[in-house]
């Protein structure tokens, strides 16, 4: 048994002739507003408005820009008006003077003296060895009275 699939589901159906129901709202929509603005100052002052509403609903009938309907790129563009934005930078690296090397060194020396002073250091290796040699027998001691 053969099933048809439906095919073309992007397509909006033509209900008011060569027009979608967008597209007729949007012709309507603009060509009421131009009458109001008409019927309120005339064809001398309503004319500049007129016009700029008539070219807006035209291109919101017809105007397709990367394929998509102009609508969707208005809604995206007032999304990122509105949004939070995150702004990144990349860091340039400070050049140096010699001068402020040489504190540097001074700075990390007096540092590594102020450890050493408190013995704020790592282990040695002989103080870590001696360590490990203590536990390593405390364990022979543990297993030898447990047997």
């Amino acid at each position: 048994m053969q099933f048809k699939v439906p095919q073309f589901l992007d397509i909006e159906d033509k209900i008011f002739g060569p027009f979608t129901f967008s597209q007729f709202v949007y012709l309507a929509g603009g060509g009421g507003l131009c009458f109001i603005i008409y019927k309120l100052f005339g064809f001398l002052l309503g004319f500049i408005p007129i016009l700029i509403i008539l070219a807006f609903s035209l291109a919101l009938t017809f105007y397709r820009p990367n394929n998509k309907p102009l609508v969707d790129m208005l809604e995206s563009a007032l999304k990122y008006a509105v949004q939070d934005k995150l702004y990144l930078w990349k860091r340039r690296k400070i050049k140096i003077n010699p001068k402020a090397k040489e504190i540097e060194k001074k700075e990390k020396e007096e540092e590594e003296e102020i450890i050493k002073k408190h013995n704020m250091h790592h282990l040695g290796e002989s103080k870590l060895r001696d360590l490990a040699w203590s536990l390593d027998v405390l364990d022979l001691k543990k297993e030898e009275l447990e047997k």
